[in-house]
């Protein structure tokens, strides 16, 4: 019995080793969401530009829509916004923002100061919207095609190379499924 007992911490060691082993192959990009292949969840929000302008999940259909969160909290999503300025000029895509849990009249000098690269920013003040979608914080980047179905989730910034390899292809993939009539 004595000796059993020493070995406890030996195995305790060894499970913590596996744990955290596994732990770190993990990529922290790949953020699992239960909404990937469901519809995007209803919502009501107004834009941060025109308090008077309602949008719901019926303004995002019938295109397919990156659907940006950011925030002037968050650094990341500075550096990600002349990515953003680019990816807008596209066509066939269209961007829209969530302004998450922020301050109003700051977010709108943001855009104003460097660029908008938005159709309409929705204003996600209490965050329902985000929570709704699973935000774990800002930047995030859903892509939803045309029959309003959520396709991918991307927590991180966008910059050229994670918009080729993450982005790109499944853009292709959902112009096809359209054109086919899908």
């Amino acid at each position: 019995m004595n000796k059993a007992i020493r070995f406890i911490p030996l195995v305790l060691v060894i499970i913590l080793g596996v744990v955290l082993y596994r732990g770190l192959s993990l990529n922290p990009r790949d953020m699992p969401s239960a909404l990937v292949g469901k519809p995007m969840p209803d919502f009501k929000l107004t834009t941060l530009l025109d308090e008077n302008k309602t949008v719901t999940k019926a303004d995002l259909k019938g295109n397919i829509v990156l659907l940006n969160v950011w925030a002037t909290w968050c650094p990341t999503c500075r550096y990600e916004h002349p990515y953003l300025l680019d990816i807008a000029k596209n066509r066939g895509i269209t961007l829209y923002g969530i302004n998450y849990k922020d301050d109003k009249t700051m977010a709108k000098q943001w855009l104003a100061k460097l660029g908008n690269p938005y159709k309409m920013t929705l204003f996600d003040n209490e965050g329902k919207l985000g929570l709704d979608l699973g935000v774990y914080g800002a930047p995030e980047t859903f892509v939803i095609d045309h029959q309003g179905i959520i396709r991918k989730r991307f927590a991180g910034a966008i910059n050229t190379a994670v918009w080729k390899n993450e982005f790109m292809p499944l853009i292709a993939t959902i112009m096809t499924e359209q054109q086919q009539g899908k």
